[in-house]
């Protein structure tokens, strides 16, 4: 039995096993860490056959595709009660783990940004990130200020996660091969506790300043702009792709006085 790759859901299967072994090696063998790690998407196994080698972790699946489901049940032992057939965006979290869990996976490239913002609004429960995502993507959230890739999912991830760039792939190693390039980062929790300023607001800044990122900050935040806010600072006078994140964090204080 073969999995049919459905565009729909965005699969493109990784076929070549040395880049599955390097993926599932990117994930730290560390005590410090927690055991319990989510798999997203597995598809056919290409991870999950040596995720579930490892004794260092506590491996659970969650899979979109029937298909793949019947597969996976079918081709690998011990998968009832550790795999999940369902959508990962609408997951209740609280319900798989009770404590801290890390995540792997090939990230269906037409949903990472929203997986992402997912991972981000559990962040104190995920200490650790391993995925393969478009190489655009990668290099977006890596990226550091002042470029023109750098933008929302870089500031908001780079505010609590540390950023690794693994390796590149390329189309060959999937089946169907996609059209565009692939890479594989980590993302390891760093020790910000808190961003000093309202968090909401601070993903609506980011968000609205981005949004129009050819513009300066003071036109760009210019619905934000309250009267009589003071908007002669220079910041005002840069554009979003200036600014780091604790660039960010002051100037959303601003906006909270």
């Amino acid at each position: 039995m073969e999995v049919r790759a459905k565009k729909a859901l965005g699969q493109h299967f990784l076929t070549d096993q040395s880049i599955a072994m390097a993926i599932v090696d990117a994930l730290r063998n560390d005590p410090a860490l927690p055991r319990d790690v989510l798999e997203i998407g597995p598809g056919m196994g290409v991870l999950t056959q040596y995720l579930i080698k490892r004794e260092d972790i506590d491996p659970r699946m969650i899979e979109i595709d029937t298909e793949s489901v019947e597969y996976l049940l079918t081709h690998f032992n011990g998968m009832p009660g550790k795999l999940m057939e369902g959508d990962y965006l609408k997951l209740d979290m609280s319900c798989v783990f009770k404590d801290k869990y890390r995540v792997i996976g090939n990230f269906p490239y037409n949903i990472s940004s929203q997986i992402f913002f997912k991972i981000l609004d559990d962040k104190d429960k995920v200490p650790e990130v391993v995925c393969m995502i478009q190489k655009e993507v990668a290099d977006r959230i890596a990226e550091k200020p002042g470029s023109k890739t750098y933008g929302i999912l870089s500031v908001l991830l780079q505010a609590w996660y540390d950023i690794e760039y693994i390796l590149a792939v390329g189309p060959g190693a999937f089946c169907p091969p996609p059209k565009v390039k692939s890479a594989v980062i980590r993302l390891t929790r760093n020790s910000r506790t808190s961003l000093g300023c309202d968090e909401k607001l601070f993903k609506t800044v980011v968000k609205t300043a981005f949004n129009q990122r050819r513009k300066t900050l003071r036109n760009a935040l210019k619905p934000m702009i309250k009267e009589g806010m003071d908007t002669t600072d220079p910041v005002f006078d840069l554009r979003a792709e200036r600014l780091s994140v604790d660039d960010f964090v002051a100037l959303t204080k601003k906006f909270q006085d």
